[in-house]
């Protein structure tokens, strides 16, 4: 394809025709295509499977067809026909691997046997299940000390085994969990927990059908969580608020063609998303918010003052703050002393804008705030993620129908896996259960997160790393230093269903531990076994896999986490193998230990699942003062690294990465980028048409990104087409794990460790002459 080629226009609505004609090439791509259609029909329902893409929950009437596009893709490419067994590695060394693209590799198929690196020959070879696991144990009982060790967690893990998972590594002696919650929520963790006391959102499912406004923050749902557009457009057409804040146009938030609809398919209709669009500065959405509670402020006194003569009723919610929150006095003093002209500079928005999305808050009795990554990838997130939350509780809209706190979450069990035990900072509570429970010491002290993780292995302190799921070495910022700080270990594991970059950065011996899916029948020694997962709304639920799995040499996670274990720490602190020959069992120990989860099974009867209660729903505050707390943050000054300023340099963009349409996290379906308007191609940057001139270039020149940072190293991926797009001046996209390189490791939240992934100061070079085919173009 030409340049011109890769870059088209799309005019269409998000869903539709263009929905099924891509669900349509997955389905027949996939080499599986009519049993895939049989087991999609068995996505997200009773006696079916969870879908293994995102958190978003379940609408609760029934339906023949219960997924979205993304989801279909996730299926598709999961039970894949295709094979990646010991003769693909026969004929593939690791260099001639490490040499293909991302989607190539994950494209051959399913992994089938399990593999051990062989250094001499550069090549991976079939081992068996006990060689793999002896080796395992070999190398952990060699460690000093257990922390040597880093136990990574992808969100995609369910209940059963996180919690088999977290059981093992603590019994080993260790809170090293890096995870990818280290990567996307941790400021919602963090601000929510402070403030409200409980780290999850506060709404479910029915909420959404009875909220006058939803916000929605910093996320794209038409390609992150489709199916949120259903509620989202049926808002819309009750007469609710929807109220979009977002740098890009994303055409989710635009308007939905729903595929289910026969009457607005066949005409080509569509329906608007949202009734209002903002387009904040990246890192603005504080001062955004700040704005608001501003003008709600400038409102209250006035309405004092005429609430005698005119019956005018109060805007903030007296009964409710009295009642219910600390700390009043002290946050309007900050929104007091912050100026118009910081609010409006630093959050991109015009005075007139942010009285408008004031006004539209102020109107709504119920008001849902949902947000995602846009939020939590900054500096200051966790002040973000408070600010939200002080906007909520000044008109009392946590804990009542219709209203509440919803940050939606990425991959289909992250927040279970959190709920289950896979924290490095673990509360005092659980280490206590399982103390109580399984009678060992549980070791105290504070693990380490992802970036702790890998500045570890730099400096040799670990050694030792084994990932449950994931694309660690993809997913993490600073990817060169990330690969070296792998190449640094004795061992590295990667439990996997497919082929993915991280099993091509070996430590000195290295694992490929194939797993089954989550759309593949799991039989152990006592019949085919169900596993749970908790949604964005706390709904539990139990999935049952559906397909023959790929390969007799598969092992369910639970299995495999126990074989380790087994091979490590012998028959302690429970029998393994007993355990996981009945999931059953497994639910009954998480029942012993898990506030919730009582009667775990018994639950699990219902054909929805069931709920885990959160406090601050039921305005019951689990703070310290057992009230919900207002938090005054002053707003940042400059966003951008004070280092890099104070060395002379000035950005020519500001920098976010974010997904592709066919794209899950570091998962990548195909190479377009239908509502973008770019096909076939991945080494692409967004950039303002008026920008891109003002520095010199022309739309369709390549030029090499340079990331801006304080500590003297080269950060620099080359090669990227600029593409003209509807981005607010000074402010730039490109697609990740691609420009993860330009992200530092040392760029992250204050007191989170999240990468700063939406907020990157980069300036743009010329590109050397080169008549190479773009990588990412090669399949």
């Amino acid at each position: 394809m030409s340049d011109n080629e890769h870059i088209k226009s799309y005019d269409g609505p998000a869903a539709g025709w263009g929905a099924l004609k891509s669900v349509t090439r997955s389905w027949l791509g996939s080499e599986n295509a009519v049993r895939n259609i049989r087991a999609m029909l068995k996505t997200n329902q009773n006696t079916g499977f969870d879908c293994p893409g995102c958190a978003w929950g379940e609408s609760p009437e029934s339906g023949l067809v219960k997924f979205c596009e993304n989801g279909a893709k996730a299926v598709n490419w999961e039970a894949s026909g295709r094979s990646v067994d010991p003769a693909f590695f026969a004929r593939h060394s690791v260099s001639d691997l490490a040499r293909h693209t991302d989607y190539w590799l994950e494209y051959q198929g399913r992994l089938t046997h399990p593999l051990r690196y062989d250094a001499t020959t550069d090549h991976y070879v079939e081992t068996t299940w006990d060689e793999a696991f002896t080796l395992i144990a070999r190398h952990l009982q060699s460690l000093e000390s257990p922390d040597q060790a880093e136990f990574y967690t992808s969100g995609r893990a369910s209940n059963e085994a996180a919690f088999l998972y977290q059981l093992f590594v603590r019994a080993f002696g260790t809170n090293n969990f890096p995870d990818c919650s280290n990567m996307c929520h941790e400021a919602s963790g963090v601000g929510m927990t402070e403030s409200i006391g409980v780290g999850k959102g506060t709404v479910v499912f029915e909420d959404f059908e009875q909220a006058d406004a939803i916000f929605v923050i910093g996320q794209n749902p038409g390609t992150n969580h489709p199916r949120m557009l259903e509620p989202l457009r049926e808002a819309v057409e009750r007469g609710a608020q929807v109220v979009c804040l977002n740098p890009l146009k994303e055409r989710g938030l635009e308007r939905f063609q729903h595929p289910q609809h026969p009457f607005e398919m066949l005409s080509n209709g569509s329906e608007p998303t949202s009734t209002a669009y903002f387009r904040p500065a990246l890192g603005g959405d504080m001062a955004v918010m700040r704005g608001i509670a501003k003008f709600l402020l400038t409102w209250e006194r006035e309405g004092k003052r005429e609430a005698k003569d005119q019956g005018q009723p109060p805007v903030f919610d007296h009964e409710f703050i009295s009642e219910h929150t600390s700390g009043l006095d002290e946050y309007l003093s900050v929104v007091d002393a912050t100026s118009w002209e910081h609010i409006v500079e630093q959050s991109g928005l015009s005075l007139d804008d942010l009285e408008l999305a004031a006004q539209m808050y102020r109107r709504a009795e119920r008001v849902i705030m949902c947000w995602a990554m846009g939020i939590t990838q900054h500096r200051h997130s966790v002040a973000t993620v408070q600010e939200i939350i002080n906007l909520q509780l000044l008109r009392g809209n946590i804990g009542k129908p219709g209203a509440g706190l919803c940050p939606v979450r990425g991959h289909s069990n992250v927040q279970g896996d959190r709920t289950m035990g896979i924290d490095e900072q673990p509360p005092e509570w659980l280490l206590d259960s399982l103390e109580r429970r399984f009678r060992f010491y549980v070791p105290r002290l504070h693990g380490h997160n992802t970036v702790l993780a890998i500045k570890a292995m730099e400096e040799k302190r670990a050694k030792v790393f084994i990932a449950l799921g994931g694309n660690f070495a993809q997913a993490t910022p600073d990817s060169p230093r990330t690969h070296d700080a792998l190449r640094n270990c004795d061992l590295t594991v990667n439990i996997a269903t497919k082929l993915n970059r991280s099993h091509l950065v070996t430590g000195r011996d290295s694992l490929i531990l194939p797993c089954l899916g989550r759309t593949e029948i799991d039989l152990q020694a006592e019949g085919p076994q169900g596993v749970t997962v908790e949604d964005t709304f706390s709904m539990v639920h139990i999935s049952y896999g559906q397909l023959k799995p790929r390969s007799p040499h598969l092992r369910s996670e639970p299995a495999i986490i126990a074989g380790m274990a087994r091979a490590t720490l012998g028959n302690h602190p429970i029998d393994w193998e007993h355990t996981v020959a009945d999931y059953s069992r497994i639910r009954d120990l998480i029942a012993d230990t898990i506030p919730g989860f009582e009667r775990f099974n018994d639950k699990l009867k219902h054909p929805e699942g069931f709920h885990l209660a959160n406090p601050a729903a039921q305005r019951l505050w689990e703070t310290g003062s057992g009230k919900a707390r207002f938090t005054p943050s002053v707003l940042p000054g400059e966003l951008v690294n004070e280092g890099v300023l104070q060395q002379g340099e000035k950005p020519d963009l500001i920098l976010q990465t974010m997904r592709s349409h066919d794209q899950y996290n570091t998962t990548l379906y195909g190479l377009d980028d239908r509502y973008r308007g770019v096909f076939g191609l991945r080494d692409v940057i967004f950039v303002n048409a008026d920008d891109i001139r003002r520095l010199g270039f022309e739309p369709g020149d390549k030029v090499d990104l340079v990331s801006l940072w304080d500590d003297g190293r080269k950060r620099r991926v080359s090669d990227f087409l600029l593409v003209a797009y509807d981005t607010p001046p000074g402010q730039a996209a490109a697609y990740y794990p691609e420009t993860n390189p330009l992200v530092p490791l040392d760029s992250y939240g204050d007191r989170t460790f999240t990468p700063t992934s939406k907020f990157i100061a980069i300036k743009l070079e010329r590109a050397a002459p080169s008549n190479l085919i773009p990588t990412s173009a090669v399949c």
